[in-house]
């Protein structure tokens, strides 16, 4: 496995523990703060949240939830396998981006 550069999440994610389990793995969280999760305000340097790469974050999810609806075994992985997934990912991904360009055109 190899490990992630980044860490892009919601406000919901927006945790202490969370923010210390990356940076003791060094990895990089771009989380934005949520003032809710907070029992008390947070004194000091607030967090950074680059914005130009936590907007790609959207496009992200937007094509998780295009496998999830159109390609039913991808969302509940019935496949035991790891060779045969992500044959059915490569598969579902072509699908998408031929439907996607075909609508372009």
């Amino acid at each position: 496995r190899t490990r992630p550069l980044e860490v892009l999440a919601d406000s919901a994610y927006d945790e202490i523990q969370i923010r210390k389990y990356l940076r003791r793995r060094a990895i990089k969280s771009n989380i934005p703060v949520n003032i809710r999760n907070r029992k008390y305000p947070k004194r000091g340097r607030p967090t950074r949240l680059e914005y130009e790469s936590y907007r790609k974050r959207g496009t992200i999810e937007r094509f998780f939830a295009w496998l999830k609806m159109g390609f039913r075994k991808i969302a509940s992985r019935y496949e035991r396998l790891n060779v045969v997934f992500k044959g059915l990912l490569d598969i579902a991904c072509f699908l998408l981006c031929w439907k996607k360009f075909q609508e372009a055109f």
